[in-house]
């Protein structure tokens, strides 16, 4: 437990809540679109177990990565560099989160408004079954992200729980947040090139100190805070939401 006495570690803390809430924004847009299809008596419980079902898979997918990933024994060589069963997670995890942050900038960008608005059968239990599927998908990158920022269980842990519950009492504040600032959802974004590019290069046992890459990320979120005070009064780009309300949901 000393890494509670640990300064690093709380910047550790903070940054991995801070860019969980702002990744998890598509999660409660899509979230809240399944939940709108359901009775109104209904929408709040179904937006409520939906987030319960993502913490749950994050913190059991937390435990089983983290324990491969203690798993440093060699399996095999190529040219001379041995690789574990660590190695071979940190790599498919840096590869996924390259490819997720590529395809997340293009549909944020280029793709189709709307197409991923799968119509649904508006029964309490179908609503759950798809959220939970889902949320099987977007738990995975958040986990390989926290595996990619911070070395603690424990710190994974708390800081996923944090930003979950935060996301519970506040999802409708910072879905609006994120949509006026755009920009906010594209650097999170770049960070996860930054973290995929970190879990390769370390599969190949080059360690790049923490304290590099939260002065990165802290760095770049101080620019777009001033970006963001000194263009007040500009339009922001509008993203193009691969998530978005029918008029029968808007309605409800």
């Amino acid at each position: 437990m000393d890494w509670i006495l640990d300064p690093q570690a709380w910047i550790a803390f903070a940054t991995l809540v801070a860019l969980e809430i702002v990744l998890g924004v598509d999660n409660i847009v899509f979230i809240s679109i399944l939940a709108g299809k359901l009775p109104a008596r209904q929408q709040n419980r179904g937006r409520n177990v939906g987030l319960a079902s993502a913490l749950v898979m994050r913190v059991i997918l937390l435990f089983s990565l983290s324990w491969v990933i203690a798993l440093t024994a060699p399996l095999f060589t190529v040219l001379a560099q041995e690789i574990s069963g660590r190695d071979l997670i940190l790599l498919a995890g840096g590869l996924f989160l390259l490819a997720k942050a590529t395809f997340e900038i293009h549909e944020n960008l280029e793709g189709e408004r709307g197409h991923a608005s799968a119509k649904v059968t508006p029964t309490f239990t179908s609503v759950i079954v798809q959220i939970f599927l889902l949320d099987a998908v977007f738990s995975l990158d958040s986990v390989i992200t926290a595996i990619g920022m911070v070395e603690q269980i424990e710190i994974m842990i708390a800081a996923v729980v944090v930003a979950v519950a935060f996301m519970m009492f506040f999802a409708g504040a910072v879905s609006r947040f994120v949509q006026r600032h755009p920009t906010i959802k594209m650097l999170a974004l770049s960070f996860l090139l930054l973290i995929g590019l970190t879990l390769i290069v370390e599969s190949f046992d080059v360690h790049i100190p923490k304290g590099y890459i939260y002065f990165a990320m802290g760095f770049s979120v101080f620019v777009e805070m001033l970006n963001l005070r000194l263009r007040r009064k500009s339009e922001p780009v509008s993203l193009h939401e691969r998530y978005v309300a029918d008029s029968g949901t808007q309605g409800s």
